[in-house]
């Protein structure tokens, strides 16, 4: 592999995995009875996903989508998990923005419950993108760049 990879790429996932780590500091914060270090780590963590969000976004809506360069024959098992990471990406995104709304209000008994299952969803959605950063280019070449809808679905 003699390549160079994408910066924009490179960079985004960088701060959604740090963002994950600061959701697994928080968590373990809490457990410790650190709240108010916990809060602001958790702050931290959404900063560092707002951060990511921006660059995934800018870089979609200015330069377009990255479509799968590996080999047809398991391109719509990456299609899938493409789906599943997205929705999951999106179902935590709404989980995170509510967990820290109830967290904020003081909404205590909402916010406890809706913590370990948040931090669980981000945990994945991280690991499922990270997933998705190396097979589309590290493991393979990156297809072509070109709109999300083309990107995602081939068309």
């Amino acid at each position: 592999m003699n390549y160079s990879l994408p910066i924009l790429p490179t960079i985004s996932t960088t701060f959604i995995v740090l963002s994950a780590i600061a959701v697994a500091i928080g968590w373990a914060q809490i457990r410790q009875r650190k709240i108010e270090t916990h809060k602001k780590t958790m702050m931290l963590a959404a900063v560092f996903a707002i951060i990511f969000f921006i660059i995934y976004a800018s870089r979609t809506i200015f330069i377009g989508n990255t479509a799968f360069g590996g080999p047809d024959e398991i391109k719509i098992y990456y299609t899938i998990f493409l789906i599943f990471h997205i929705t999951l990406a999106t179902v935590g995104a709404v989980l995170g923005i509510v967990t820290l709304i109830t967290g904020y209000k003081n909404q205590l008994s909402k916010h406890r419950r809706l913590g370990p299952i948040t931090s669980i969803v981000w945990f994945v959605t991280a690991i499922t993108g990270v997933a998705v950063y190396l097979l589309l280019y590290v493991f393979y070449h990156g297809g072509e760049t070109t709109s999300v809808i083309k990107a995602i679905l081939g068309f």
